[in-house]
């Protein structure tokens, strides 16, 4: 498999790279979150204790396009308000993914770490 190589820049880059079906997204995504229960299955972990930390496959989906379009090699982490532009461009792109997108845009639960939210008062 060869692609072009392309310079790196330090902007965000607001249009996805590849155009996948939403289909194809969740299966990648459900590969993503078996390897993850298995993982943490592995190194003897109760699945009553982690699953319902885990993000499920459509919040996989939603993670990885939000990555694909806001962080290029090298990049600082998105401020608020770059991030939830860029969470609104997945739903006019994905709309079944709507749902999703709306409940990582509310405040994220504390236990869910991987949630895309950045604090108001970091700074």
């Amino acid at each position: 498999m060869t692609e072009a190589s392309t310079p790196h820049d330090a902007t965000p880059h607001p249009e996805p790279r590849r155009r996948a079906s939403l289909e194809v997204l969740r299966a990648e995504a459900a590969d993503e979150r078996s390897v993850l229960v298995d993982e943490r299955l592995r190194s003897g972990e109760d699945p009553w204790d982690f699953m319902s930390e885990l993000p499920s496959v459509d919040e996989i989906v939603v993670l990885l396009l939000r990555s694909e379009r806001i962080l290029p090699p090298h990049a600082v982490r998105p401020g608020h308000d770059v991030s939830n532009h860029v969470l609104r461009r997945i739903v006019d792109d994905y709309p079944p993914l709507a749902p999703t997108v709306w409940s990582m845009l509310e405040p994220a639960e504390p236990e869910r770490a991987w949630a895309p939210r950045v604090s108001r008062d970091a700074a």
